[in-house]
């Protein structure tokens, strides 16, 4: 009977599920509404028709294998939520009608998985339960957006056939909860949406200056003193004067709640990497423990963000304090990586300690830098020891990087690939690409950020690899990740604003192969997967809608503005007065050029209803708005903006906050432009203008700003000021 079974089966399937054509990773795009999978599989072949799910259909499984039935428990549990019909996982390798889960061991991958949807059965074949649980999420996001929200009148998943696996092992999401704390509840949120996405890794930063979140219950302090402030800074850093609030600010975790929280994660194929900080952003820990400090002197928990030169003395107080609190940690916590930060530690308190002087000559460290790697080595050898491995960010690398550590690499990727050079694993999370915190557009009205600019074509563009690594060399390179520091978002909601679509943007660069990416084929399936979050009850922004604006200085043509998106069903108008924009209002269709003083406001429409943010800019056509412009000395890297042409493409860059375009940033080389107006020109006045903002490590020159000049005729005078002549 199987032979003669087969093949009818065989050729039962080619006739109803006939491939009807291919695109990006192998899928077609005639049909976007039907696979919107985020992130994209390896490959994808669509298929005609679609299995209904019914009260008769079942949750087999072919293996007693305790992953495999973890996996299928959350095919229930959705199933279960949408149609009302209690679907419970049984034993069984094939019927009609069913969900069917087996471990194959022939799939390469350890969280590789296929799929194949056919009108009578779904077929899911993992090698662990892992690759089966990542089966699942696609098959979640193959389902009408309503089983997000409860029971649907009918249930159909489209046939097709997936093959996939991820690029990286390690899938990162980190939050921070010691600047503001988040309940459970919460922290369960976060890892739901990490698991819809097929992320892997939730890096938990515990501590802080600004609070201690874990309960260690050798030391009780951590919880009575530690882990309340005073008050809070209210608005940005940068404001002056500084305010607070005036109310006390309390939270942390028993190790019940911790626990739970590690349990839960680890149903959802998650590992949870907790982090406690050192030597630096330490100052909670010290309020509650005078002793641990350089001084001993008493001091209290951070009421503002930012960095504090109270730190961790490398005394022998602090490293049986450290250790007894890493020994209840990996109590906890049974993942392989304990994080231990290693990054922003000020030395001042060092330099100043007699104690930290002689410690530097006692083991012929070359300097401070060397005795944080002391710190660090010392810390490693006792979690080596307990068969624990170390993660440090990558100011572990200075003075030395200890024998067995991962760094993770996040002021930029030079700290990450020569970890990799040394044959250290590393996890990329530059800031450029990988801080969650910054803003997301440059509209005014965003919510307050701590700075920056990362909008979402951005977060898909990186790729982790870099180009300058051996492949060998880019072996270490073990994933990626997104981190969500927490100084300005004080609430869920505000956290999946921040996070959301960009950590989506992450989960793609983290799983799909580079080459198959594409930022407009993730734009249209993020455009359903929006309505998913929505319809999960999330505050999410809607930024693949929003406009964004290049502005460009076209030679003998002008200033020239483009708009985009441009995205079916989407249309953009605009004003250049400053007005409301309407769908009656201009609509977009080519670069519009700038002549005049104006206020352009642009706006996304789809069926006449306003989506995403928009945009907004002031153009002050000075005299050398659209002119030639030529720098001795380019802008730093990250704080390039729009180049050079920044300067003359008459729009003033906002002076509220640093929004990343309209702003050039120099370090270790002196600004020096010219102009070249095009002809003998009138001025009266030369106006520079200079953005100051610590917080956002964006500092004013610390030298006078330099001299203007002029070729041409010499005493010339703008204003009441002679210019110099300049040098031929």
């Amino acid at each position: 009977m199987k032979k003669l079974f087969l093949p009818f089966l065989l050729i039962t399937f080619l006739i109803a599920c006939k491939n009807d054509g291919t695109g990006p990773g192998g899928s077609s795009s005639s049909d976007a509404a039907r696979y919107h999978v985020i992130p994209q599989p390896v490959s994808l072949i669509e298929m005609q028709g679609e299995f209904k799910v019914t009260g008769d259909t079942k949750v087999l499984l072919a293996s007693n294998d305790e992953g495999l039935k973890t996996a299928a428990a959350h095919l229930a549990s959705l199933l279960i939520k949408a149609t009302g019909t209690t679907i419970a996982p049984m034993e069984g390798e094939a019927a009609k009608d069913a969900f069917i889960f087996q471990l194959d061991p022939s799939i390469s991958h350890e969280e590789g998985y296929s799929l194949i949807v056919t009108p009578y059965e779904v077929t899911v074949r993992a090698k662990t339960g892992a690759g089966a649980f990542y089966a699942i999420q696609t098959l979640r996001q193959l389902m009408p957006i309503e089983v997000e929200a409860g029971k649907t009148a009918s249930l159909a998943i489209p046939c097709v056939e997936i093959t996939d696996q991820p690029r990286y092992t390690h899938r990162g999401m980190m939050l921070d909860v010691g600047r503001h704390f988040f309940s459970v509840d919460d922290v369960k949120k976060y890892i739901d949406l990490m698991a819809l996405h097929k992320m892997n890794r939730f890096h938990w930063h515990l501590t802080e200056d600004q609070g201690w979140r874990l309960e260690i219950k050798k030391y009780p302090k951590l919880q009575t003193v530690a882990a309340c402030r005073k008050e809070t800074l209210v608005g940005h850093y940068n404001d002056t004067p500084q305010k607070y609030d005036g109310k006390q600010y309390c939270g942390y975790y028993t190790q019940d709640q911790a626990r739970e929280i590690v349990k839960y994660a680890a149903e959802r194929f998650i590992t949870v990497i907790p982090e406690i900080e050192m030597p630096g952003h330490a100052l909670a820990a010290i309020a509650a423990y005078p002793e641990l400090g350089c001084t001993g002197k008493p001091a209290e928990v951070g009421t503002k963000w930012g960095v504090y030169d109270n730190v961790f003395c490398p005394n022998e107080a602090t490293f049986k304090f450290l250790e007894d609190v890493l020994t209840e940690v990996m109590e906890i916590f049974p993942s392989k990586y304990i994080h231990i930060g290693g990054d922003e530690c000020p030395k001042t308190m060092w330099e100043q300690s007699a104690f930290c002087q002689n410690l530097i000559k006692q083991n012929n460290l070359k300097d401070e830098h060397g005795l944080q790697s002391y710190f660090i080595q010392r810390m490693e050898k006792f979690l080596n020891s307990k068969g624990r491995s170390i993660i440090g960010w990558d100011e572990i690398l200075e003075g030395g990087l200890a024998p067995n550590a991962t760094v993770m690499s996040w002021r930029g990727t030079d700290g990450g690939i020569a970890a990799a050079k040394q044959d250290h694993d590393v996890i990329m999370t530059p800031t450029d690409f990988c801080y969650l915190d910054y803003y997301q557009s440059q509209a005014t009205n965003e919510p307050l950020a701590i700075g920056g600019y990362l909008p979402l074509d951005k977060v898909y563009s990186y790729n982790p690899d870099p180009a300058d690594l051996t492949p060998e060399q880019q072996k270490h390179i073990l994933g990626v990740q997104a981190n969500l520091w927490t100084e300005y978002i004080p609430d869920f909601a505000k956290l999946t604003y921040m996070a959301y679509p960009r950590a989506s943007a992450i989960a793609e660069v983290a799983w799909s192969p580079q080459a198959s990416r594409n930022y407009d084929d993730f734009t249209a399936r993020l455009s359903y997967h929006q309505k998913r979050l929505k319809a999960m009850g999330l505050n999410a922004a809607n930024k693949a809608y929003d406009v964004k604006t290049n502005v460009t200085v076209v030679p003998g043509k002008g200033i020239e503005v483009g708009l985009s998106p441009i995205m079916d069903g989407v249309e953009i108008h605009y004003s250049l007065d400053g007005n409301d924009v309407s769908p009656s209002s201009l609509l977009y269709s080519q670069p519009l050029k700038i002549e005049k003083d104006c206020i352009l406001r642009a706006q996304s429409f789809e069926k006449g209803q306003p989506v995403g943010t928009e945009a907004e800019l002031r153009f002050r056509m000075h005299k050398a708005a659209g002119k030639q412009i030529t720098m001795s000395n380019l802008p730093a890297e990250k704080y390039a903006g729009a180049g050079p042409s920044a300067l003359i493409n008459g729009v003033h860059g906002s002076v509220e906050r640093y929004g990343g375009m309209e702003w050039l940033g120099f370090e270790g080389k002196d600004f020096e432009a010219m102009v070249d107006l095009g002809a003998v020109t009138e001025l009266n006045a030369v106006t520079v203008r200079f953005f100051n903002g610590p917080g956002q490590w964006v500092y004013l020159s610390q030298e006078p700003v330099g001299r203007y000049c002029w070729r041409g005729q010499a005493n010339t005078r703008i204003g009441q000021h002679r210019v110099h002549q300049c040098g031929r």
